[in-house]
């Protein structure tokens, strides 16, 4: 057969718009039956290289050249991608193939070629706009004398080659950070040069420098930067105190967590007539110290939010700052915004306002000892804490009233377990435990909520541009699979054209506690939820059924809490000028977008470092059991988390046994054609833990009493605690499985102000 692409394009071309059969392609060009599968082939290749585009009845079609879709491009672990559409719609998949010039992160011109069998789209790469990486971190390794560096995120692509001059004298199984010299092309390796070492991959510091240099985390302050925050005066001085209120007497409090070190609210109340409380939020005031414009400034956007590891916090701010002048330390005076609030005996705000102010904290207290106060009665600590023992009293009424309003507006609460990492001294991880979440956090919560709520309202109803913390509706397609799973164990809800009032879901979840599905519907419902972000326009906050809502109480750890400190602080002052406005409304999108960004890329790193330290803690516990609970079902298996530990890992198909099991993704569970056994999300079931990988941080278990099963097409080796698993031939890639539904899976973070310990609102 003598035929060219030229040739094939010209027809194609000739017929177009319209789609050509391969009948009669083979007419055209006389080509022969014995000649099908040669002329099919070569057709297939076209449609590879993205020149011709597939159609259903097995009819081609000319590729345009206009209509290209521009994205980013997310590579799996796996070998497939998908690329992201900028204007939005659905992700394009792309097979392996089709990835061999670009890594991890490139903006990609994309040309659709086809639709898959589960209905997504399909595409091919034809040009790389821009590349999204520029340095790899990962193990250097030698083999056979040829030296690589594997990336430690194995999304980012292929390992890097790095030449015997390029090592930077890293040794075998170094952590290192290679720049590239030289970007994949299909048969060829990225190639780069080692331009720092950061040690053994077991080392703690190591360990976090890997994720810092991974994700791109600033964690030096510039030199100018330094000289500011040196140059921030260590206490009050009396003329910083002018102009502001007095609150020196009241008695205000922090409660925090027993590591925290920078305290950004401390909270006071008092007894009204008519059963009203009143409630005083004091905020650190950081816009005092840091000026628009400062190099200390600069450095917090690019920031955006502290980030925290289980052994160490990357601040926002200086610790000159943080820990320092900026920390409502107990004892010494400091500077704060307040918004001082009453409400009613039915947890209605029905006054506000909001004023500059200087404190002095009377006690630093943990959420250990409020609860030993409050819940346990413990009698030394009452006694250690006589002289607020109303105060603290009054904390817990006011904070049920408050919780009581919310709930039943609709706010939804998810009750899924958090984990919490115990180190040693080493840094080790010594034991995974349930974190706590007891009534004082639940105080410290409902204060942060109310204060944020109210910051945000006086703000809208001034007619000011600001930051607003927002959360969308729920996908409506979601909702509707989640309606109808949900309906085969008796619950209902109602829906108004593709919207639900958030307080019929809280309903469900309140009709679902100590139920056998609870789990599962609390697991499933996380799945259909949006992730809140910033924004510069007010879209209310589904998940806390709020109308209005920002983030004012944690300007030390995040951006846009300093934002709406400088606008609330113009406001008060009435020198909020038609200019400044002009520039707010002009800037606050892209600062809203910007900070978004950075708390999702805090969010990874920090689950990143958490999903190590869980690996490195089940490494000695092979061939163990556990009871678990399926978090996940996708078609290549099903994911769990340990009962007691709290550890995630996955239960591949391939090991269930001698049935072939179908994915049923509106139900969330795999059926077995022949026994018609099922594994459903938030079922329980007894797992052994079969494989550790440190290097890709996961775990792989094995349903408990099931014969190990390994074949040729499912090979399993195990070298220095690193399996390789090797696909299933003929078997389809899995559908992408963004846990939580666009991102919506289970919140992590320590902003108070943001919903409550290891939660961002």
């Amino acid at each position: 057969m003598r035929l060219s692409d030229k040739k094939l394009l010209k027809l194609l071309r000739d017929h177009a718009p319209d789609a050509v059969p391969f009948r009669d392609i083979m007419s055209h060009f006389g080509i022969p039956k014995g000649e099908r599968k040669t002329l099919l082939s070569f057709v297939q290749q076209q449609v590879e290289a993205g020149r011709v585009i597939a159609l259903s009845g097995n009819r081609f079609q000319l590729a345009a050249e206009e209509g290209l879709i521009t994205g980013t491009l997310s590579r799996h672990r796996d070998g497939y991608g998908f690329v992201t559409p900028d204007g939005g719609g659905d992700d394009l998949f792309i097979p392996p193939k089709g990835l061999e010039g670009n890594l991890h992160g490139d903006i990609v011109e994309v040309r659709l070629v086809k639709s898959r069998y589960d209905g997504k789209k399909e595409g091919r790469i034809v040009r790389t706009v821009t590349r999204g990486v520029q340095r790899v971190v990962g193990r250097y390794r030698l083999l056979h004398g040829t030296g690589m560096v594997i990336p430690d995120d194995q999304r980012v692509g292929p390992p890097v080659s790095i030449s015997s001059r390029d090592t930077g004298g890293a040794s075998d199984g170094m952590v290192v950070v290679a720049e590239l010299t030289a970007y994949p092309s299909p048969g060829k390796s990225p190639e780069g040069r080692v331009v720092e070492v950061l040690g053994r991959p077991d080392d703690p510091d190591v360990e976090v420098m890997t994720a810092v240099h991974s994700f791109g985390l600033p964690h030096e302050f510039t030199p100018q930067a330094m000289a500011e925050a040196a140059a921030v005066p260590l206490t009050v001085p009396a003329g910083d105190v002018g102009g502001r209120e007095d609150l020196r007497g009241r008695v205000f409090v922090t409660i925090d967590g027993e590591t925290a070190r920078d305290f950004d609210d401390a909270v006071s109340v008092a007894k009204e007539g008519r059963g009203k409380i009143r409630l005083w939020v004091a905020i650190a005031d950081v816009g005092h110290y840091v000026k628009p414009g400062s190099a200390i400034d600069g450095e917090a956007y690019e920031r955006g939010t502290s980030v925290y590891f289980p052994d160490r916090c990357i601040p926002m701010l200086p610790e000159a700052l943080s820990n320092g002048i900026c920390s409502l330390n107990p004892g010494v005076d400091r500077l704060t915004m307040t918004a001082e609030m009453l409400f009613d005996t039915a947890g209605t705000m029905t006054a506000a306002r909001f004023y500059p102010a200087v404190i002095r904290s009377r006690n630093r207290l943990t959420y250990t000892e409020v609860k030993q106060v409050l819940v346990d009665k413990d009698t030394e600590e009452r006694a250690r804490y006589a002289d607020i023992l109303a105060d603290l009293a009054l904390m817990e009424e006011l904070a049920l009233r408050l919780m009581k309003k919310r709930h039943g507006r609709g706010s939804i609460d998810f009750d899924l377990p958090e984990p919490e990492i115990i180190l040693d001294l080493q840094g080790q991880t010594e034991a995974i435990v349930r974190s706590e979440r007891n009534l004082a956090h639940r105080i410290i919560e409902e204060f942060m909520l109310a204060a944020n709520e109210a910051v945000a309202t006086h703000i809208e109803g001034a007619e000011s541009p600001s930051l607003y913390r927002v959360h969308e509706n729920p996908d409506p397609a979601k909702l509707s699979d989640f309606r109808e799973f949900i309906f085969n164990f008796g619950y209902r809800f109602a829906m108004e054209e593709d919207r639900v009032d958030p307080a019929e879901l809280q309903r469900i979840l309140a009709e679902a506690e100590g139920k056998p599905e609870e789990r599962m519907i609390n697991e499933v419902l996380l799945r259909c939820m949006k992730q809140a972000r910033y924004a510069a326009e007010n879209l209310g906050h589904f998940g806390l059924a709020a109308r209005t809502y920002t983030h004012f109480t944690s300007p030390i750890r995040r951006y846009p809490d300093l934002v709406v400190h400088r606008i609330l602080k113009k406001l008060i002052a009435g020198k909020l000028s038609p200019q400044e406005r002009e520039r707010l409304a002009r800037t606050l999108p892209d600062t809203a977008v910007h900070t978004s960004k950075r708390e999702r890329v805090a969010m990874e790193a920090e689950r990143e470092v958490v999903a190590l330290k869980k690996v490195q803690f089940m490494r000695d516990k092979v061939g163990e059991e556990f009871d678990a609970y399926i978090t996940g079902v996708s078609h290549h298996g099903f994911f769990v988390e340990l009962v007691e530990l709290f550890v995630e890992g996955m239960v591949p198909i391939t090991t269930l046994g001698n049935d072939w099991y179908r994915y049923e993704e509106k139900q969330h569970l795999l059926r077995g054609e022949r026994t018609k056994g099922q594994y459903r999300i938030g079922d329980r079931v007894r797992v052994r833990l079969s494989a550790v990988s440190l290097e890709r941080k996961q775990l792989e278990f094995a349903v408990a009493g099931m014969p190990q099963r390994r074949s040729a097409d499912d090979r399993f080796g195990v070298e220095e605690g690193e399996y390789v698993r090797t696909p299933v031939r003929g078997k389809r890639p899995p559908r992408r499985n963004d846990a939580g539904g666009g991102g919506g899976g289970r919140p992590a973070g320590r902003g108070k102000g943001g919903g409550g310990p290891r939660k961002r609102r």
